[in-house]
């Protein structure tokens, strides 16, 4: 077990519902499209998979997936959309859960690295990819970048969300590199508000190139958005790609 929250039944049959505009053809489409065009003919095996929001449409578009998943919650969640004969699913954490076989992608979306609370374990997670890899295979991760340039001097929260229905804010532990997302989620009409917390260790570019060239990968591409778009120092998060020497 890795120092990861485990994800309760309670959040797991209402993650759906609150992810609503990250399941949208708009984000669903060229996130899958990215993904299929680099796993080509072989096996995707994904890291997290929590209720196979990527997972599930990425099966539909021919490419063969396979997941762990932590928290067994979320893994019934995706039960109810793909049988085990589908889409086999691995109970175990992403930095030491080995799986059969080899694959030619493995990937982690949704800042979902983070979850990992060390930079060791991290730095597993890339070892643990680099193992599942055929040669020539990619790691590819979704990560936003630390928006520390947004806290002034004596401030450690940044606003994420702010509308009716959900105010969100992260805080940072800049000595640890912790951060902590803060949800205050309106439920029903009454006006009253579900608090939620979850704790994650955040991680520049420079810093997972590092951990890649540990696990004896090599950076490939990164780009702003699962379109392609450029990488600029302005860009809030990144695509990043490794590959696996052949």
């Amino acid at each position: 077990m890795t120092s990861s929250e485990l994800w309760s039944r309670e959040t797991a049959d209402r993650y759906d519902a609150e992810e609503t505009e990250r399941t949208s053809d708009a984000v669903l489409g060229p996130t899958v499209a990215f993904l299929a065009e680099l796993a080509g003919d072989g096996r995707a095996l994904e890291f997290a998979i929590g209720t196979g929001r990527v997972g599930v449409p990425l099966r539909e578009h021919g490419v063969p997936v396979v997941g762990i998943e932590l928290s067994e919650p979320m893994a019934a969640v995706l039960r109810r959309k793909a049988d085990e004969d589908t889409l086999p699913v691995v109970i175990g954490d992403m930095a030491t859960t080995v799986v059969p076989g080899e694959f030619s992608l493995v990937y982690l979306v949704y800042n979902t690295i983070t979850n990992l609370l060390t930079q060791d374990e991290q730095v597993e997670c890339f070892r643990n990819a680099a193992r599942h890899l055929a040669p020539g295979g990619r790691f590819v991760v979704e990560l936003g970048v630390p928006p520390l340039r947004l806290l002034p001097p004596g401030q450690v929260a940044v606003p994420f969300d702010v509308s009716d229905r959900h105010l969100g804010f992260d805080t940072f532990d800049l000595v640890e590199q912790i951060l902590v997302s803060h949800h205050f989620t309106r439920d029903g009409g009454d006006g009253r508000y579900r608090r939620g917390a979850s704790r994650h260790r955040y991680a520049w570019p420079a810093e997972l190139d590092l951990m890649a060239k540990i696990a004896g990968l090599h950076l490939e591409r990164r780009v702003a958005d699962w379109d392609g778009s450029p990488f600029t120092p302005e860009s809030p998060q990144h695509i990043s790609v490794w590959r696996k020497p052949t």
